[in-house]
């Protein structure tokens, strides 16, 4: 009797393991029975197809003054009086500031001398000719030579007379550009000179300008657009802004001017609108964003954003060929909130992926999708 009962102690360790093996093998097999009845998830892809599509642009813009000038003197000479500064409305015109030259004055004095010489010169000549042109009319009294002679004298004078008026127009001229007007109407926006500055002709006189003037009632807005948004540009489009000074306004331009050319550094173009500012609210230099729209004249491909793949090596949708994924590479267009362009090697008809990500892998097998409009 207890032999039996030390055989029986010696046994129920093994009765344990085999009993646990037994239930991993049925939790095992309830586990797989689990797996193979679930449902496989099933992918959202959609039918793309051609549309219109508009959307907007935004990017930063400058404002420059419609018309800006740095003034210089003309001819080199020192400042005498400044009659405006900084901040100063001047009208066309307007006297600036007046420098003074005494060469120029010495100059003028010479030429002026010169000129009635030469003016007498003339006239004593010219009375000469007639004198003799008078006399030959009695035969036998003057020379033909001598009277080719006076002609040719009178109009050797009269040529000399001519370039003394010439040089003395041109120096009177000269001394004019000691006064400095203001070529247009607008608001001195920065002086350099003071009396007694010495100025002269930039490079020459003078590194910096005497005054800048700029035209602040009208302003120009230049914005640089991308290559790839040139063809949506139409002239005369009206288009939005803000700058930071007024975070709550909206200002409105219209594209008066396009460039018609790529700037070769960018590879953007230059467009233009002006921007009335009778109020003198938007000063020259700010920078301000800008909703341009874009309006698509022809259909392209359009694709909900989330079908777009950013990766590392590039922009990609997910294209499906017999439920095999295929990631092609496409450039993108114009885009709103929701849709983008795209274009590559995409056709009408084919089926995308509703919701791009990287774990959908180039070749992989998607069994089940759901079809999305």
């Amino acid at each position: 009797m207890i032999g039996k009962n030390w055989m029986f102690l010696l046994l129920l360790p093994g009765l344990a393991i085999v009993q646990g093996c037994e239930n991993k093998h049925t939790i095992e097999d309830a586990v797989h029975h689990k797996d193979s009845t679930a449902t496989v998830a099933a992918t959202p892809a959609f039918i793309v197809k051609n549309e219109n599509l508009d959307g907007t642009l935004k990017l930063p813009g400058e404002l420059i003054a419609f018309q800006e000038v740095n003034i210089y003197a003309k001819i080199n000479s020192f400042v005498k009086e400044v009659l405006v500064d900084v901040g100063s409305q001047v009208k066309t015109g307007q006297l600036l500031a007046t420098t003074e030259a005494p060469e120029i004055n010495a100059q003028l004095l010479a030429a002026e001398s010169k000129l009635k010489s030469l003016e007498a010169l003339y006239i004593a000549s010219d009375a000469a000719y007639n004198r003799l042109l008078k006399t030959s009319k009695t035969p036998g009294t003057i020379s033909p030579n001598d009277l080719d002679i006076a002609l040719a004298k009178q109009k050797s004078d009269y040529a000399q007379w001519q370039a003394a008026k010439a040089s003395y127009r041109e120096i009177l001229d000269t001394k004019k550009y000691l006064t400095i007007l203001a070529p247009f109407s607008g608001m001195i926006t920065l002086r350099n000179v003071n009396p007694g500055s010495y100025v002269g002709p930039s490079g020459k006189g003078s590194d910096m300008p005497m005054f800048v003037l700029q035209q602040r009632d009208k302003l120009r807005l230049v914005v640089l657009i991308p290559e790839q948004f040139s063809r949506y540009l139409t002239q005369g489009s009206k288009i939005n802004f803000k700058v930071k000074a007024y975070p709550d306004v909206v200002f409105n331009a219209t594209i008066n001017r396009m460039a018609g050319a790529l700037d070769t550094k960018l590879r953007s173009q230059r467009i233009e609108m002006d921007v009335y500012n009778a109020d003198k609210k938007l000063l020259p230099g700010m920078i301000a964003e800008v909703s341009i729209p874009l309006n698509t004249k022809e259909a392209h491909l359009v694709v909900p954003k989330s079908a777009v793949l950013f990766s590392t090596t590039g922009t990609f949708v997910l294209c499906l060929h017999n439920n095999i994924v295929n990631w092609i590479p496409v450039q993108l267009g114009n885009e709103n909130n929701a849709k983008v362009e795209i274009f590559g090697n995409v056709l009408p008809g084919d089926t995308l992926v509703q919701t791009a990500n990287e774990e959908i892998r180039e070749g992989s097998n998607l069994h089940q999708l759901i079809f999305t409009k």
